[in-house]
């Protein structure tokens, strides 16, 4: 297929399931990337393209940013501070007006991830208790009727460093990556390498811990996650070890089974570099990619039998996010690429968005 042809063809089709449930979307308007990206002079940026490369906006902010979640009916968006940030930032997606610069509580900063609950009266954060380091907090926000966010509660994460929160199915459960490394105010430093808690948590929005599960290896940080539409969760590590140890960096938790490996060959974890970034399913055609950006590897997977279907080269991959054809992937250099996964040989494609800088995640809307 010829490039623009694919091109087309990619956007018309994401644009006909993307933005379903977003009244405020302009109709006819292609689905919109959302992203932090920096400029060569290290400025902070949190921005919204087009996949076509039309750039909607690109607001500066403060700090850098690591994940954005969308407000489920209202024109808006948290980009989540790295950590260990103390600033998020809440925007305007129609105009890129920032509306509100989010900052913790004085013992607390941000571990870079968040979800608006269903209602979109509510925003969870994962956050760390600079008083007492290494207590995992999911810090709860009250969206008023002026459309500010207003701190009203903490809930323990029921585990050391929590980083990224999702929802299961059920809108009521939160699955919680808890990295189980302990960091103190301000610094990104490791202070327990040597006595880790990584842990992967169900629990309800009264803050009640319904399951509990662990890794082999205490050394292998839960970071990352994925949750397909029936309830199946993949969560991505990052080893704090040596690189010559083998170990696995995806795990898999089906509906009422316990969290376990996901099957990769060894040519492919070996590519790896004990590091694994973003990682995003695939519902309809049950695929989950994963970004390997030390390695340089973008890796494709059938969710249910585990057979691989893309192992590429991509260089500092960062981002993944389903697309009605695939995936779409950011990196810190080069160009995005589109993916078209619906065919047995599956099809890349260069997209015309700026080149490089693109932090670590990466959202459709």
């Amino acid at each position: 297929m010829q490039r623009r042809t694919f091109l087309a063809a990619s956007l018309a089709a994401v644009a006909g399931s993307a933005v379903l449930g977003w009244r405020w979307w302009p109709q006819g308007r292609q689905p919109v990337l959302l992203s932090a990206r920096d400029n060569q002079r290290g400025e902070h940026f949190a921005v919204g393209y087009t996949l076509a490369g039309e750039q909607l906006f690109a607001t500066q902010v403060t700090e850098r940013c690591h994940d954005i979640c969308v407000h489920p009916s209202l024109p808006l968006a948290v980009f989540t501070g790295r950590r260990p940030s103390i600033e998020s930032y809440l925007i305007d997606l129609q105009t890129g007006r920032l509306v509100q610069t989010v900052v913790t509580p004085s013992n607390r900063h941000f571990q870079g991830h968040a979800v608006f609950d269903h209602s979109g009266e509510r925003l969870y954060s994962t956050e760390n208790d600079t008083d007492e380091p290494g207590r995992g907090v999911i810090g709860v926000w009250q969206l008023d009727t002026a459309q500010r966010l207003q701190r009203v509660d903490d809930l323990s994460s029921h585990g050391v460093g929590p980083h990224q929160l999702l929802w299961m199915p059920d809108g009521e459960t939160l699955v919680v990556a808890n990295g189980g490394i302990r960091t103190e105010s301000g610094s990104r430093e490791e202070l327990n390498l040597d006595a880790m808690e990584p842990s992967l948590v169900l629990m309800n929005t009264q803050g009640e811990c319904l399951s509990k599960e662990f890794l082999a290896d205490t050394m292998n940080s839960i970071r990352h996650l994925a949750v397909a539409d029936d309830g199946t969760v993949i969560a991505v590590q990052q080893y704090q070890g040596a690189l010559t140890e083998r170990i696995d960096l995806l795990a898999i938790k089906r509906p009422q089974q316990a969290l376990q490996v996901f099957p990769v060959a060894e040519a492919q974890r070996s590519k790896m570099q004990q590091y694994a970034a973003s990682v995003a399913i695939h519902n309809e055609l049950r695929l989950v990619a994963m970004t390997a950006p030390r390695g340089g590897r973008l890796f494709i997977w059938d969710l249910d039998s585990a057979e691989l279907r893309l192992d590429a080269p991509f260089p500092d991959c960062a981002g993944v996010v389903a697309s009605t054809e695939g995936f779409v992937v950011t990196t810190g250099v080069g160009r995005c690429r589109a993916y078209d996964c619906h065919s047995d040989s599956i099809r890349m494609q260069a997209l015309n968005l700026p080149a490089g800088l693109w932090d670590n995640h990466a959202l459709l809307v």
